[in-house]
């Protein structure tokens, strides 16, 4: 069975030395965010996850979910339930949400840090309070004051929960191509008919009420994505008061039988003339759905991150106490009959690309969640603005690049135990497993990259990389005069320029042939991503100076920034070399000729 210890003194050193997160927090108004606070709140996190969370891990992929047929009921994994009851009533389920619905107040930051550490000790339990916050945020944004005051309470105290409903049997990224329909009732209600499937959380045992927002077409709707409105569609229908009715017309059809989370119940939702609530103006769901969206985005990025950092604890610890071969130096262990595996050098190649990747990958994603904090709470418009130009840029780079280095590292992982890493006992398989589904839903890769060099980069001119670029040009230029900085600052402003030359490069090509940007996209992607690491190994190891860490602790973070601007960076030369190939050898061979039929 694979343990897990959350990694609080890594995340206080992101947090407060490299981010100086809680200066941030006083800046921007959050006067219960002192650090004695946030400390608190992270030792609690810590705790709670240890020991409630993390051992009912292996149960939920052990049995699973179970589904009956007759009632379209979910039971849950024997403990997710209480777990959850532990969950809202100590409030973690209320502490970012506004005051104004019973929430905590506390910064979205703190928030990721905590749920890093609920997803890593139990992937698939995480996963049924998770939709509940963008779904929160969705109604926030776009929902009637009836709405806002009948379900966001519940919501943020999490007696009930949340879930997305998009895709479809025969459509999924192409939402324009969906079914389900809403047909307008006399008292101001619709009725919500069809099937969604891939619902996460769209039935269970946790909470009195599911609150599902679905996407659906009025009679009137123009074709296409620009014809898709957002409905509220409770499992329990609520009346005028917020009190809790009968049985909506809707039901669970079935739950997925998966490869992994399966302690998560992943439904077919049926609804067959469901009691429905408009949300936001009609034919405008999508931009409602898309607030919700992106927060699941982040989200799933943080899930690859909290995979990638189990597996790393437990090869780690199990590459020091299995005892294989003699060190390629001779005998470490004089008095046994072999050295342990972590002073072989490929072993360390594993262990250091698993570590260098989840540490600066964790800071990539705090500084993206900082960024989501400025853009609501900061008191200058500027300000405002740049963070949200800022996130939406980043987002694609976290959710994708997190993940598929996840499917990465929990491979790496399983590689150090060997053949053991393949036997289900150690629990390294399960992480691998559940880890393959962060890099496909809420938008594949494939997804994620296109929305990259598209949405994010050529529709904006490059708005938010100039962003980014213009910080790491700001702390380049404030440490160029250190020595301690000077085997990392050259290299990382070279690929800093690069990353300009690349982006205009591909600009120019997509102007006269549009299948460049498909063609460049998801070595785009990685090459921003692997940059952007290089930012943050630089921005931990100009923080060791002034840190409070041991010696040990730094040592070791400077050492695994010199083996990531080593070994990892030069990862960009390949995806630099792909992209300058141009779309003509993806595209040159004729679809027929692929293979036969």
């Amino acid at each position: 069975m694979s343990t897990y210890k959350a990694p609080v003194n890594d995340i206080r050193f992101a947090l407060y030395d490299v981010l100086g997160a809680d200066k941030t927090f006083a800046a921007l108004g959050f006067a219960d965010a002192s650090r004695d606070i946030t400390d608190a709140v992270l030792d609690a996190a810590a705790e709670f996850t240890e020991t409630v969370l993390s051992p009912l891990n292996a149960v939920g992929d052990d049995v699973g979910c179970v589904y009956d047929k007759e009632t379209g009921n979910v039971t849950t994994p024997p403990g997710f339930a209480d777990a959850y009851k532990q969950f809202y009533e100590n409030g973690w389920t209320a502490l970012t949400s506004s005051p104004e619905y019973g929430g905590q107040g506390m910064p979205e930051t703190l928030g990721m840090a905590t749920t890093e550490m609920i997803q890593a000790s139990n992937l698939a339990w995480s996963l049924y309070p998770m939709l509940t916050h963008g779904a929160v945020v969705a109604l926030k944004t776009y929902g009637t004051d009836w709405q806002k005051k009948t379900f966001l309470e519940p919501l943020v105290a999490g007696h009930w929960t949340g879930t997305m409903n998009l895709t479809e049997p025969h459509a999924g990224t192409d939402l324009g191509l969906l079914k389900t329909r809403a047909e307008a009732n006399a008292d101001g209600t619709y009725s919500i008919t069809g099937t969604k499937i891939f619902i996460t959380a769209g039935e269970h045992d946790l909470a009195e009420n599911i609150i599902h927002l679905v996407l659906a077409k009025l009679p009137d709707a123009p074709p296409g994505p620009k014809g898709i409105s957002l409905f509220l569609v409770p499992k329990f229908k609520v009346d005028e008061a917020g009190n809790k009715g009968e049985r909506n017309a809707l039901r669970a059809g079935a739950i997925e039988h998966k490869m992994g989370i399966k302690g998560s119940a992943t439904c077919v939702m049926n609804y067959d003339g469901a009691q429905g609530y408009l949300v936001g103006a009609p034919h405008k769901g999508l931009q409602a759905m898309f607030v919700m969206m992106n927060s699941a985005r982040m989200g799933v990025g943080l899930q690859g991150l909290a995979q990638s950092e189990r597996a790393y604890q437990n090869a780690l610890r199990y590459a020091r106490e299995r005892l294989q071969s003699r060190a390629p130096k001779g005998a470490q262990l004089a008095d046994k009959p072999a050295d342990p595996i972590i002073a072989q050098p490929d072993v360390r190649r594993m262990l250091l690309s698993i570590k260098s990747l989840t540490e600066a990958g964790r800071l990539l994603a705090l500084h993206n969640y900082i960024q989501l904090d400025t853009a609501e709470h900061a008191s200058d418009a500027k300000a405002r603005e740049d963070a949200e130009t800022l996130t939406s840029f980043l987002t694609p780079i976290t959710k994708a690049c997190l993940t598929e280095w996840s499917i990465e590292n929990t491979y790496n992982a399983v590689q150090c135990f060997g053949g053991h890493g393949y036997i289900h006992e150690h629990g390294m398989e399960q992480l691998s497993r559940d880890a393959r589904i962060t890099t496909l839903y809420e938008g594949t890769t494939g997804i994620q990259s296109l929305d990259l060099i598209g949405r994010k980069t050529a529709a904006t001119q490059g708005a938010g990389l100039k962003l980014f670029l213009a910080e790491v040009e700001a702390f380049a230029k404030a440490n160029e005069a250190d020595p301690a900085l000077a085997e990392f600052i050259a290299p990382l402003r070279a690929k800093a320029a690069e990353w300009v030359e690349l982006t205009t490069g591909i600009l120019q090509r997509a102007a006269k042939n549009p299948e460049e940007l498909g063609a460049a996209s998801t070595d785009y992607l990685f090459y921003s991503g692997y940059v952007a690491l290089a930012y943050w190994w630089a921005r931990s190891v100009a923080a060791l100076k002034a840190s409070s860490q041991t010696e040990a602790f730094k040592q070791a973070k400077l050492e695994t920034a010199r083996f990531y601007f080593a070994r990892m960076l030069p990862r960009t030369l390949a995806h630099k070399a792909a992209i300058d190939a141009g779309a003509e050898s993806l595209m040159a061979l004729d679809a027929a000729y692929f293979g036969e039929e």
